[in-house]
């Protein structure tokens, strides 16, 4: 099939020379075969906890997404875990590629605390009756939703919390460092203003700045969005010039981030970027998703969103623009190292979930329609 271009493309700067690291996925730059067998859940080499000692555990969350890889990690160093959610999906779910024997001992080890997070009042109730000595965060997003942890657990040696790189003001300079500034109206604000109030309160804090994060079990049409396309044998609309670079990290891999900075003393108080080693332009990530998942490579169709009105659906799971931080610091001070290329990373994702017929979205091809059909898209 003959591919596809739009007759107006909007170029975006080019960044080639500062960024040699950038993998492009082209046919000439893959550099090996994917494997085409399914991976057990595990990270592919044995983790180096840094806390010495078995610790008494809350994660605010545990049963979506990141979660559910890092209670395992934590449980598996002989760590108490307790879960704390609203009881709305099962407390444990057996993992593809886990065993019967390691989802039984780790069922068997994880507890659950039953709350909203929102009713401050059983916050502070529960958890002081409880006395954890930490608190991962997961799914926090506003200040207010931390106070009431911090105020029942006076004693509490570590609060480890997930941010977001999101938090970064938009710049002309990447990567991405955990000293740029940041966007105090950016959609992530609870998040700058929950490490403000870690800050100010005193207390031993850690936080994590994931960019893009992918793998088994992701609830935002991250990897999936792609795979629902190459699967139907669909052109893959993609805004733009397509040489936009972005970044994916893969969950496993900031699970394992999380229990490196546990009872870690250069940890304290820093925030961390997290991702994947390599940045990818969205024409290569396309490219790389079909690699991934056994697919020819895609037909990619760019357009100019400008062009159209989508209403309230979104036609395209990044934002439109350069994103993408260094996660140097991480590697230097915590001695932490991604363990999944990109491609890798991928299959992973594909031969776990999406490629055994489980996902979290139909699929939606009503923005891919308008974009297919508009008449500024012409063959080339």
């Amino acid at each position: 099939m003959a591919r596809l271009v739009a007759m107006q493309q909007q170029t975006q700067p080019s960044l080639s020379l500062l960024l040699s690291s950038l993998s492009d996925f082209n046919g000439t730059r893959l550099h090996s075969q994917v494997q085409c067998k399914r991976r057990a859940w595990q990270t592919k080499r044995a983790l180096q906890v840094s806390a010495s000692s078995s610790k008494n555990i809350l994660i605010m969350g545990g049963t979506r997404f990141i979660g559910v890889f890092l209670s395992r990690l934590l449980v598996k160093e002989g760590h108490q875990v307790t879960l704390f959610t609203r009881g709305k999906a099962p407390i444990t779910q057996q993992l593809p590629g886990e065993s019967d024997q390691d989802y039984a001992d780790f069922s068997s080890k994880v507890l659950h605390l039953k709350g909203d997070r929102k009713d401050f009042e059983f916050v502070k109730t529960s958890l002081a009756a409880k006395g954890f000595d930490v608190i991962y965060d997961i799914n926090g997003r506003e200040a207010v939703e931390v106070e009431p942890i911090l105020d029942a657990l006076p004693k509490l040696e570590q609060f480890i919390y997930c941010s977001s790189a999101g938090v970064y003001l938009k710049s002309d300079l990447l990567p991405h460092s955990e000293k740029d500034a940041v966007d105090p109206k950016s959609r992530h604000k609870g998040k700058l203003e929950t490490e403000s109030l870690l800050e100010s309160k005193g207390v031993n804090w850690t936080s994590i700045r994931p960019v893009y994060i992918y793998g088994p079990l992701n609830y935002n049409p991250v990897e999936e969005w792609f795979f629902h396309r190459l699967k139907a044998g669909r052109p893959i609309p993609i805004p733009n010039s397509g040489i936009q670079i972005t970044q994916l990290g893969h969950v496993k891999d900031l699970a394992k981030a999380f229990v490196e900075v546990l009872g870690n003393d250069k940890a304290s108080q820093q925030v961390f970027n997290i991702s994947g080693e390599k940045y990818v332009t969205f024409d290569g990530l396309a490219r790389a998703c079909a690699k991934a998942a056994g697919f020819p490579e895609p037909v990619i169709v760019h357009y100019n969103p400008k062009e159209f009105d989508f209403g309230k659906k979104k036609a395209f799971p990044f934002r439109d623009q350069h994103f993408f931080a260094s996660i140097d610091k991480a590697r230097h001070v915590l001695g932490w190292e991604p363990e999944f290329d990109l491609v890798e990373g991928l299959a992973d994702s594909y031969n776990l979930d999406f490629g055994t017929g489980t996902y979290r979205k139909e699929a939606d091809f009503s923005t891919d329609d308008l974009i297919l059909g508009k008449s500024l898209v012409l063959q080339a």
